[in-house]
Parts: C-alpha cells; sequence; structure tokens
C-alpha cells in the first residue's frame, strides 16, 4: 500500500508539473498586445491551468499522506478539468479553422478579409461597444510606430513581412490605391469606392485603419495565428495529462487492491 501511495503521488507531482505549460501559454496569450486589448482566451486558460494545479496538489497530498477521500477528490475533479481541457482544444480549433490571407499584386505581406473568419470570431470585433474598447487599447500601442521607424522606401515596405494586425490597422487597402509617403502616412487615392475601408483611412496617427473592417480583420489573423500555437501546446498537454490520469487511475485500483488483500490475511474480510 505504501509504494502504491507514493506512486500515486508521483504521478500527481507530474500532473503538477503539466499545469505549468497550461499557465505559462495563458501568460504569453496576456503579453501579446492584441490579446491583452481583445481579453478572451487568456483568462480561461490560466484559470484551468491553477485549477489543474491545485487538485493535482491535493492528489500528490492525498497519495503521500494516505488520504483516501482526497485521492477521490482528485480522481473525479481532475477528469472533470481533463474534459473541459479537451473541449477548449476542440473550441480553439473550431473557431480559429477558417480565415486565411488574400495576396495583393506587388506586395509580399498579405490582406484580410473580415468575411473570411467564423461567425464567433467575428461577433468578437463587430459589436461597436467592443470594438471601440479594443480600438484605443490597438491605438495606444506603437505597432504602427515602428513600422515608420523601420522602412522609409516604398518598396521595402511593400517588400516587408508585416504582421497581419499592421496590415489591417496601419495602412489602407492596396485596392484603394493610395500613395506612399511611409508605412502609415498615405495620400491620393485612386479609387475610393473600391472598399468602404477606403473612406476609413486617416492619416491621423491615432486614427488610421483602426475604424475599418480590414483592422479587424487583422486583429483575427493576429489572433488565429496565436491561438493555433496555444491550442497545441494544449493539446499536447492534454494528451500527457490524460496518460498520467490512466496511469494514476491504475495505481489507485492496485492500492485499494493491496488494502483489500491485506485486511483479507488479517482475518477482517
Amino acid at each position: 500500500m505504501a509504494l502504491s501511495n507514493t506512486v500515486i503521488g508521483a504521478i500527481n507531482f507530474v500532473a503538477m508539473l503539466l499545469s505549468i505549460p497550461i499557465i505559462g501559454t495563458g501568460i504569453w496569450l496576456s503579453t501579446e498586445a492584441d490579446n491583452s486589448c481583445v481579453k478572451i482566451l487568456q483568462w480561461p486558460v490560466i484559470i484551468l491551468g491553477v485549477l489543474i494545479l491545485v487538485v493535482a496538489l491535493a492528489g500528490f497530498i492525498g497519495g503521500f499522506w494516505r488520504i483516501p477521500w482526497l485521492l477521490l477528490f482528485y480522481l473525479i475533479v481532475m477528469l472533470i478539468l481533463i474534459i473541459l481541457l479537451a473541449v477548449l482544444v476542440v473550441f480553439i480549433y473550431m473557431v480559429t479553422v477558417r480565415g486565411h490571407g488574400h495576396i495583393e499584386p506587388s506586395r509580399t505581406y498579405l490582406e484580410y478579409n473580415l468575411d473570411d473568419f467564423s461567425g464567433w470570431m467575428k461577433r468578437r470585433v463587430r459589436s461597436s461597444y467592443k470594438w471601440d474598447r479594443i480600438r484605443t487599447c490597438l491605438s495606444s500601442t506603437n505597432m504602427c510606430a515602428e513600422l515608420n521607424q523601420r522602412y522609409r522606401m516604398a518598396q521595402d515596405f511593400f517588400n516587408a513581412h508585416i504582421s497581419p494586425i499592421q496590415s489591417g490597422c496601419c495602412k489602407p487597402p492596396t485596392k484603394c490605391g493610395y500613395t506612399f509617403v511611409n508605412p502609415s502616412y498615405w495620400i491620393s487615392p485612386i479609387d475610393t469606392a473600391a472598399d468602404m475601408d477606403c473612406l476609413q483611412w486617416s492619416n491621423e496617427q491615432t486614427q488610421l485603419c483602426y475604424n475599418c473592417n480590414s483592422c479587424k480583420a487583422g486583429l483575427l489573423a493576429n489572433l488565429k495565428k496565436e491561438w493555433r500555437i496555444a491550442d497545441i501546446v494544449l493539446l499536447l498537454t492534454l494528451i500527457a495529462l490524460i496518460a498520467v490520469y490512466l496511469i494514476g487511475c491504475c495505481a489507485f485500483r492496485n492500492a485499494k487492491t493491496e488494502e483489500l488483500f491485506r485486511k483479507y490475511k488479517q482475518g477482517y474480510v
């Protein structure tokens, strides 16, 4: 029994370690400018990671100090948390499966269309109330200003690999036909009727294309890229957690079997 309890405790210690990449993923998302402005995924991930850490700690204590009810609590609650993590992994994949960039003539960077993204993602940015808050947050960052420092010549900028959110928010759509002055200052549009965003563009550095649908699409494309990375980490952690949980269940069953056998030999059964 003591050996089985030690094994259970060691397994739960591994489960505690597996909460670290989950919490770390949430913290990483919260440090990204776009995610910190939207505030959708990072807190559920962090909270789920902390809960897994707490429950695994309970199982660790129950295993080493032989507290059966604590081990039972661990087995039940950890199963629920694993199911929640699996649901989260599937959800992230489903909402990010759509949305891709479009190639524009003589441009290395891609441009994005809001209608290409999933309905759930679009609803995060279509509400004027939500977007006003997000727009204010984005305009306070230096993501557009750094483009002005990095690219002085038009051709250098056209050949640049800029992020989706910079492509959507820091410049007008290519189809409008604006003339490049610097990455966030454009003049003399050729066709303002080509896209509604052509009329939304402003050379005012606090406005730019933050009111454009292309900015919303660029934000979603950025989120998709980062969420996909997070989803891979969560999926790998989920697989490891399931393996650890199954091993823990086997160890717990063996411990109960050993206990019953010991009682039988002592004449209690």
